[in-house]
């Protein structure tokens, strides 16, 4: 059995929820306090073994490629002015075996995947998705490979998610749960409305793939949105070979929508040693500001 020790990061897409910010700053760029998301899924595949990553990007993504670069001027300001702990936040964004690919036009999640087919080869791998950052002792990715490790199968994360949301994500319908937290699956629905989903185990944004979900990618039609649609692929490899569900339980940030971004900022920055105390106070400010303008406005009713 073959070692994962490669992942792909889709990074190709408008970021439409994000307007006008995202006009010509990459999604993916936008801060987690003082660090892009993205940084945090490189983080999280470095801490679980991966030894080579592959961005998919568009264009007007450049900005993703300049932070995992060098940046030699600004290195020697800081060093000049001996600010050691910045240089090495600035270093520490560099030296990673980091590959850039185009996907030319945005035909869904699937396609991305399938763009990385010549880098892949014939290895397993793991699937990276920028709008779900998460949070445990042992990274979600590393728990996928573990699995594989296990099984030698493609293992998905999936998570509990209320029933009224499932019509967001890809639905997991498990026949038996093989180990604890471990699922075989009879089929995946796509964006399921909360009448028709198959249970409330939705696909989160951790994959782990055997090649062979290249040829399903090749032989899956257009779907959901006119684009080429992950989740029916997996449907697809599934009938020829296993393909696992693994409950994740740490805590998951989406990052992927306006109010899920800004949540994740502030229990954040509720942890960063620049920012907790002067936030947690302004929070109870806040808190008792809001709490006295209910007050009074229940008090002129």
């Amino acid at each position: 059995m073959r070692k994962v020790r490669k992942a792909v990061i889709p990074a190709a897409g408008l970021g439409t929820r994000f307007l006008p910010a995202t006009k010509a700053l990459a999604k993916e760029m936008l801060p987690i306090v003082d660090k892009p998301t993205i940084q945090f899924i490189v983080e999280e595949a470095r801490k679980s073994g991966i030894e080579d990553i592959v961005v998919v990007d568009g264009k007007s993504k450049r900005s993703i490629e300049d932070h995992f670069d060098s940046n030699p001027e600004l290195e020697a300001n800081l060093e000049a002015k001996h600010k050691e702990k910045m240089l090495k936040q600035v270093q520490e964004t560099t030296g990673m075996n980091l590959y850039f690919i185009r996907q030319p036009y945005p035909r869904g999640l699937g396609d991305a995947v399938l763009t990385a087919k010549a880098f892949i080869g014939d290895e397993p791998f793991v699937v990276m998705l920028g709008d779900d950052m998460t949070e445990s002792k042992v990274p979600l990715t590393k728990q996928l490979i573990d699995r594989y490790n296990q099984t030698g199968a493609s293992t998905l994360a999936v998570m509990r998610v209320p029933h009224e949301d499932t019509a967001k994500y890809g639905v997991i319908n498990p026949s038996e749960e093989t180990a604890p937290g471990l699922y075989n699956v009879t089929n995946f629905v796509e964006k399921p409305e909360p009448d028709k989903a198959p249970s409330d185990l939705a696909i989160i944004g951790r994959y782990l793939f055997t090649p062979e979900i290249f040829e399903a990618l090749e032989n899956t039609p257009i779907g959901l949105g006119n684009e080429l649609q992950l989740t029916d692929a997996i449907d697809i490899l599934n009938r020829t070979q296993r393909v696992f569900a693994h409950e994740y339980t740490g805590k998951r940030f989406d990052v992927g929508n306006k109010f899920g971004w800004l949540q994740t900022n502030i229990e954040f920055g509720l942890n960063h040693p620049e920012t907790k105390t002067q936030l947690r106070e302004y929070i109870k400010t806040l808190g008792q500001k809001l709490a006295a303008e209910d007050e009074k406005k229940s008090g002129t009713k």
